[in-house]
């Protein structure tokens, strides 16, 4: 019903930048808080960035400075601004939404993006 695309990931070197997207499609009613998370190999998935529907940021102290949260309500979209990356944000990174379906009688349920990966190398 609901699907969340992300785009934007690849190979960049340390200090590089990538900017990465994710639209939201579908019976939307409204969607609440987007944000990213990122799973790196042998760990847990850990909130990266998030952004409530007023516009409140919160990040990761790990990226606090480097990266950049945001969404343009028209489009269903959040973004997400990499910037100065280094090895250790290499990872997959998961969109995540809260979305209202169909009316404002309906559910508000959490959905996931199939991921897209960053890696950071020289």
């Amino acid at each position: 019903q609901v699907q969340l695309v992300e785009s934007g990931g690849g190979l960049v070197q340390p200090g590089g930048s990538l900017r990465l997207s994710c639209a939201a499609s579908g019976s939307i009613f409204s969607i609440n808080a987007m944000g990213w998370y990122r799973q790196a190999p042998g760990k847990e998935r850990e909130l990266v960035a998030a952004i409530t529907s007023g516009g409140s940021t919160n990040y990761a102290d790990s990226v606090k400075g480097r990266f950049i949260i945001s969404r343009d309500n028209a489009k269903n979209t959040v973004y997400l601004q990499m910037n100065s990356l280094k090895p250790e944000d290499t990872a997959v990174y998961f969109c995540n939404a809260a979305i209202k379906v169909s009316t404002l009688w309906g559910p508000t349920n959490d959905y996931w993006g199939q991921g897209t990966q960053v890696t950071v190398s020289s």
